[in-house]
């Protein structure tokens, strides 16, 4: 079996090896709430969606 004849640049290794690394999600916080939150998502903490109320939410009882 053959051998590489040339030496792969650090960049290109890198660019292989990337894609098994997870990106962590972009927060953005609610303008009624001030929660964090994924953006174009109805709020989980107050059930707003761009300046609507989309969902109710009841309280969490312990």
């Amino acid at each position: 079996m053959a051998n590489p004849t040339h030496r792969h640049s650090r960049s290109r290794r890198d660019k292989r090896r990337a894609h098994w690394k997870g990106v962590l999600p972009q927060l953005v916080s609610c303008p009624d709430c001030k929660e964090l939150r994924l953006p174009h998502r109805i709020c989980s903490n107050c059930g707003d969606y761009n300046g609507k109320k989309v969902l109710e939410i009841t309280s969490k009882e312990k």
